[in-house]
């Protein structure tokens, strides 16, 4: 019994126990970091990568797709404005092929009168004259007041 009390408090034994208590510590943090790295796996970063591969790719074709279905219903609209201004030219085209709507439109916009009928022109009443001192005289500058007076001073006495 000596010699198993003796090795039971031997340094030997001591440092094996420490040894195989360490080892165990280490094994279980081990297992505790693998259990938090195994949630993302290599199959999962390789899905990963390969969705971030396809969105890129796919990015470019849907910004063309967007764009052009854009351009497709702006020239949509814009045919619709020319089918709607076609109507109306065509509208009016009919219009003066009748001989009443076209003699209407020469007399309001040309002031022609019919044989016999007498035209009448009527001038509105008479401006007032211009006062002799221009009223924007005072809007401007001193100095701009002195060269407008120089000039026009010399202008009229040229003629």
């Amino acid at each position: 019994m000596a010699v198993k009390d003796r090795d039971r408090f031997s340094t030997a034994t001591r440092l094996r126990l420490l040894g195989e208590q360490t080892a165990a510590r280490v094994y279980r943090s081990q297992n505790r970091r693998q259990a938090h790295r195994s949630r993302l796996t290599g199959r999962a970063a390789l899905l990963a990568l390969v969705l971030c591969s396809l969105i890129v790719a796919l990015a470019y074709p849907m910004r063309q797709y967007v764009s052009q279905r854009a351009d497709i219903a702006d020239l949509e609209r814009q045919q619709e404005q020319a089918r709607r201004r076609v109507e109306q030219l065509r509208d009016l085209k009919a219009r003066w092929q009748d001989d009443a709507y076209a003699e209407q439109q020469i007399r309001q916009r040309l002031h022609y009168v019919m044989p016999g009928e007498t035209g009448y022109v009527v001038i509105g009443p008479r401006p007032a004259e211009q006062p002799r001192t221009d009223r924007t005289t005072s809007l401007r500058p001193w100095y701009a007041n002195i060269w407008y007076g120089v000039d026009t001073s010399d202008a009229s006495s040229g003629k």
